[in-house]
């Protein structure tokens, strides 16, 4: 039976915040930075502790609409060119998820510079104080070289910033900055090592915990997050999402058993916002260094995910996925006794969904073909037997129902985009 959780929303952030700087060493811990400084300035000014919450989440995933590795590092230049394509972007997905209402308008606008009072407004549009807030942190963030120890940055960085009094930030907001720039522990804790629980004790209180419909909600958002950064992958997990979840009520899972499948299949592939999008939209064959980066995507979406307990069992099904029978798949090796139903089912749901769906550069397989490649790889070990044996006896429910997911998928991705 699997236990019903009821998962703290700031966890699953945190997990999302991780997998979304593991991209590059030069971005780990960048988003937790930018929702501590935000937070601190927001406690400085007196906001609600709603508020200071609400500024935690938006700095926490304020660029997960920087879908390339070139695009995020540009984010790390104090001057941007064109900085609002991936806001934008960023509100679109975020405003999918309700609790995120509040934090969504943040991150839409946390780039637009004050400009002598002028960015009040934005293309019409009333732009809140928290986004420019998260500005004003983000741009603290990045003056932070993290090659040298940070006491003897904080003249720097204050200099740069004040010099943007009135231009780039609200002056009200340079002020509060300044005299949280002036205790030493508020520099300590940015470049902490423990800067997660830090931002858990500050917001603890007034973060919502999600029961099992809240998180498979919380996870539809994060399959697009993941598969909307190429439109190679624009649909891929909510194909293996659905396909799971069809498998698993085959062999007899229970109502709820299911939907923590659809989750799982939801998050399975978390792990790829580890892996550049030029990776995955190489045309050429890939080298064996790039082929090891994309192998690695398993053992972050696992590491990821077993950091929040209530989620052991949606970690394990959804992180297995290239494991094999025999002992031959990665990035753990494990055998057939070793891994659980729910995996194998994740592992036959990603084969399957992976060659029958239709891709920009080709057309997903036929019914009979893929059907093939499965029994192939079930007679090798890769794949149980007995699934496969499952889908080839359900193949047209299945298959509608990998359909009729990516088909909603795409039509949300062609909005977005």
């Amino acid at each position: 039976m699997v236990k019903e959780p009821q998962t703290p929303l700031f966890d699953l952030i945190m997990c999302l915040s991780d997998a979304v700087d593991l991209v590059s060493p030069a971005l780990v811990n960048h988003h937790k930075q930018v929702a501590y400084i935000a937070c601190n300035i927001g406690a400085e000014l007196g906001l609600p502790l709603e508020q200071q919450s609400d500024l935690v989440l938006a700095g926490a995933l304020h660029d997960i609409g920087a879908l390339s590795l070139k695009e995020r590092m540009e984010m790390l230049q104090f001057e941007i060119d064109k900085p609002h394509k991936h806001a934008e972007l960023g509100y679109m997905l975020l405003k999918m998820f309700a609790p995120f209402s509040s934090t969504a308008p943040l991150v839409r606008f946390h780039h637009v510079p004050w400009s002598e009072g002028c960015g009040s407004e934005f293309q019409g549009k009333p732009v809140p104080l928290g986004g420019h807030i998260l500005h004003l942190a983000d741009r603290v963030a990045v003056l932070v070289d993290r090659r040298q120890e940070v006491l003897g940055q904080v003249e720097r960085i204050c200099e740069r910033i004040e010099e943007q009094s009135g231009k780039r930030f609200r002056p009200e907001l340079v002020e509060a900055f300044l005299s949280l720039a002036a205790k030493e522990y508020f520099w300590l804790d940015v470049v902490s090592p423990t800067i997660d629980s830090i931002l858990a004790r500050r917001i603890r209180l007034t973060i919502l915990e999600l029961d099992i419909k809240g998180l498979l909600s919380l996870a539809r958002v994060f399959s697009h997050i993941i598969d909307f950064r190429s439109p190679f992958t624009a649909t891929h997990s909510s194909g293996v999402a659905a396909s799971a979840e069809s498998l698993a009520r085959l062999v007899g899972f229970s109502a709820r058993e299911c939907l923590t499948m659809r989750i799982a299949g939801y998050l399975h592939d978390l792990g790829k916002l580890a892996v550049p999008k030029e990776i995955l939209e190489k045309p050429a064959k890939l080298t064996a260094e790039e082929f090891n980066v994309i192998r690695s995507h398993t053992f972050y979406t696992y590491r990821i995910l077993e950091r929040v307990p209530d989620l052991e069992v949606i970690s394990t099904w959804a992180a297995f996925h290239h494991e094999r029978l025999d002992g031959k798949g990665y990035p753990f090796h494990l055998r057939g006794e070793d891994m659980s139903l729910g995996s194998r089912i994740m592992a036959v749901a990603d084969v399957f969904t992976a060659i029958t769906e239709d891709r920009p550069y080709r057309k997903g397989m036929p019914s009979e073909r893929a059907l093939k490649v499965l029994q192939q790889m079930a007679d090798d070990s890769a794949l149980d037997l007995y699934l496969v044996a499952v889908l080839r006896s359900h193949y047209e429910e299945v298959n509608s129902a990998r359909m009729s997911a990516q088909a909603v998928a795409s039509k949300e991705y062609e909005e977005v985009k």
